[in-house]
């Protein structure tokens, strides 16, 4: 019997390929409804579900699968995985340091409305919320210098601009947590620079382990298949304007006016800095 030639063998795709974009719509369909009814309770004196918990938690694990999935359309799964397991592990093991020590956030404590804790005191929803900031403000700072994706310090440049992105997303973030929801709290401090109780020392830990989880996690989000020129992916941008939207909304039902100024200042800054980097070509 002869062999029948490995060119006549018709190749059949894989199970599953293809569909890591029908998921991801689904996802970022799911995530779009769960941020309008906890955007709509914001509102409301007598909102939906009442003083129920799960809508904002929801949403928490929505916009974490929304954006893991965005990155799926790009990279293998195991790349994707192995993102989410590193950012998880470094900052819960660093929140759970600041929640003993102080140690580099300042002196804090979650309250019962952030939910159950995977262990004390680190609650469930603190890795999810390291991974959505990280991710999707990785994701705007690739939109930002994108004209500059093929210059020798584009790695640098995008690594820190990310890192100052979360802490930017975190300025709006501490206002809506500590005077909205009551997710935290924080004792006072010797050094008397605050942002809406959160400490200077907050932002700035927020800042250095952004630098150390995105210097672990940066070789896994490098793509290596060859490509002259992808295309700008805006869906971090979408997730980043509807996240900072939410905050500023809930600071302004509070009358927290110096916090919406600062985000809304911040968003659309960055809106049009993404937009204006998205569309730009790429340098030479």
């Amino acid at each position: 019997m002869n062999p029948i030639p490995l060119r006549d063998i018709p190749l059949h795709p894989a199970p599953f390929a293809g569909w890591a974009p029908k998921v991801h719509r689904v996802l970022f369909a799911l995530f779009l409804i769960q941020w309008t009814l906890v955007w709509v309770r914001l509102w409301l004196s007598h909102p939906p579900f009442g003083d129920a918990r799960w809508p904002e938690g929801m949403l928490v694990v929505l916009s974490t699968a929304t954006l893991l999935s965005s990155l799926t359309t790009q990279l293998p799964g195991q790349n994707v995985m192995l993102v989410s397991l590193v950012i998880a592990f470094i900052s819960g093991a660093v929140e759970t340091l600041g929640g003993l020590t102080g140690i580099p956030f300042g002196p804090f404590v979650c309250t019962d409305a952030i939910g159950q804790q995977l262990f004390y005191p680190l609650p469930w929803a603190m890795p999810m919320i390291w991974i959505v900031a990280l991710l999707v403000s990785r994701g705007v700072a690739r939109l930002v210098l994108r004209p500059w994706r093929n210059t020798p310090n584009y790695g640098y440049g995008l690594l820190g601009l990310s890192a100052l992105l979360v802490v930017v997303l975190d300025l709006a973030l501490e206002p809506f947590a500590t005077q909205v929801k009551h997710l935290w709290r924080w004792a006072p401090t010797r050094l008397r620079l605050e942002w809406y109780t959160a400490p200077l020392a907050n932002f700035m830990g927020w800042g250095v382990t952004s630098v150390l989880i995105l210097a672990f996690i940066t070789p896994a989000l490098i793509n290596k298949k060859p490509m002259k020129q992808p295309p700008p992916e805006y869906h971090p941008l979408a997730v980043w304007v509807l996240l900072n939207l939410l905050f500023a909304t809930g600071a302004a039902v509070k009358h927290l006016w110096p916090a919406v100024a600062m985000i809304s200042v911040a968003n659309v800054a960055l809106a049009a800095l993404a937009v204006r980097g998205g569309a730009a070509r790429l340098e030479s």
